[in-house]
């Protein structure tokens, strides 16, 4: 199987293709619709201290860990994690049962995403056609317009008989869940040079740049001073609540998507001669750029509309959002272009969360590209469709165990058994300026990194979610 795939390997064209498709995979819906009201909540700069810490911290060892242990081994979760129990105890087999885990995480965190993805296709088009605008902000109007299309059932037996009484394509956005993921597989058709990579390379700076006119708009309304207050705020004493670093450190880890999947398997399709630890700054810089755009986007944006930011989640992004945008001058424009930035976000993240299965079929029964796709695609369609009603159930037990799991075990593949002198070797290849990376690097990844990915997985459980 090893020898199969390095020949057969697609990989990624230049390197700025590769970050670029990297930062596509991390900036996701955490940045948008979360990181802005943990800022507002714990006091602005209170929290981006720890968040900074941590986004250095965990850029530093994990995602320099699972880019190294996909690159070296040339394979996803499954192939990388049986070459570690191969070269330390001579059997691959428990590594490839271990990075089946990362494998199922990936796709149900794959196919949650495809159903926040149809509701953002639904309003990209709502703000493209005006009928987003057309709302007003009349909250009834708005709150039951995403209702209607994210309906919430309490128990299975519920969404049983939504689903009973409306037929699965009816219960929520079913035809904009076919388009969305529709075109999300057709990028990924083409491979990870002709799709991914190209597709990257025309969303991520499109989103940046539209980012910054919606931030510098928003800059010259009434009103949006009262944003920057919560952003400027600072109360050192907070720093001393455990609640504001937990959920930093929360928000730092999945907004850079270690999770022992999507890190891992664009890892594998980098070339020999790509600087691993210079890309994996980059990708938290972007990454962390983009999150603090969106702060001075969304916070501002309330200001102006003299709304209070408390709620994180869908709620956000679908149903004030709309309303604050629609009460603002050239709010029209603003909603258009932000729901336009959303979608990009998604749709960079959704097709890195499919990869690792897809290239899971490659590996293991030497699917080709395309049958792979449509293979994975359909599980993911028929699912989603199936889970609209109870998708935030579905997305906490995802984030709250199975993506720290991935990570605390491609952490432990990777600094613990993986040899040392192997995993030092596999970062040092390729790195422009010809020096071997600190001493630091492996008793820090070995003890503090997978301590931070139990961490997740024990404080996730704790507070009913952290990222």
């Amino acid at each position: 199987m090893h020898t199969h795939t390095k020949k057969q390997r697609d990989g990624f064209r230049n390197k700025h293709g590769f970050i670029l498709a990297c930062i596509g995979s991390a900036v996701g819906m955490g940045n948008i619709w979360r990181f802005p009201i943990m800022v507002s909540k714990y006091g602005g700069l209170t929290f981006l201290i720890p968040y900074a810490i941590f986004v250095v911290l965990i850029a530093s060892s994990g995602v320099i860990g699972e880019f190294a242990l996909g690159r070296y081994a040339g394979a996803g979760p499954v192939g990388a994690f049986g070459t570690c129990t191969k070269e330390r105890w001579n059997q691959s087999k428990i590594g490839h049962a271990i990075g089946a885990l990362p494998i199922i995480g990936a796709l149900m965190l794959a196919i949650g995403y495809t159903v926040v993805l149809s509701w953002i296709f639904l309003y990209t088009w709502m703000g493209l056609s005006g009928s987003l605008f057309a709302m007003g902000q009349d909250m009834d109007v708005i709150g039951s317009t995403f209702g209607s299309i994210a309906p919430e059932a309490d128990t299975l037996q519920e969404a049983i008989s939504m689903m009973l009484d409306h037929g699965i394509f009816h219960t929520g956005n079913g035809i904009w869940l076919i388009f969305g993921l529709a075109v999300s597989l057709v990028i990924m058709a083409l491979g990870i040079g002709g799709g991914i990579e190209k597709a990257n390379k025309v969303m991520m700076p499109v989103l940046f740049f539209l980012f910054v006119i919606l931030a510098a708009y928003i800059f010259t309304l009434p009103g949006a001073q009262a944003g920057y207050a919560y952003i400027l705020t600072f109360e050192p004493k907070a720093l001393l609540h455990i609640e504001v670093w937990v959920f930093a450190f929360g928000q730092a880890f999945f907004s850079l998507s270690v999770a022992g999947n999507g890190s891992v398997i664009y890892g594998s399709y980098l070339p020999k001669t790509e600087d691993i630890p210079a890309s994996a700054k980059n990708i938290a810089i972007f990454d962390s750029l983009a999150a603090c755009l969106a702060m001075l986007v969304i916070l501002p944006a309330m200001g102006v509309g003299n709304v209070v930011p408390k709620t994180a989640g869908p709620g956000l992004m679908f149903v004030s959002l709309p309303n604050v945008f629609n009460g603002m001058a050239g709010g029209q424009i603003v909603g258009m272009v932000f729901f336009i930035c959303v979608l990009f976000a998604g749709i960079s993240s959704i097709i890195n969360l499919y990869e690792a299965p897809v290239a899971f079929l490659q590996e293991t029964f030497h699917f080709r590209r395309l049958p792979a796709v449509l293979t994975i695609g359909g599980i993911g369609g028929i699912v989603a469709l199936i889970i609209q009603p109870f998708t935030s159930q579905w997305m906490d037990i995802v984030s709250i165990y199975i993506c720290p799991m991935g990570a605390l075990l491609a952490g432990i593949m990777f600094f613990w058994v993986l040899r040392k002198e192997t995993a030092l070797a596999a970062v040092a290849e390729g790195r422009s300026n010809g020096k071997k990376i600190g001493r630091w690097f492996h008793p820090f990844g070995k003890y503090i990194y997978c301590l931070f990915a139990l961490i997740a997985l024990i404080a996730g459980a704790i507070y009913g979610g952290i990222g």
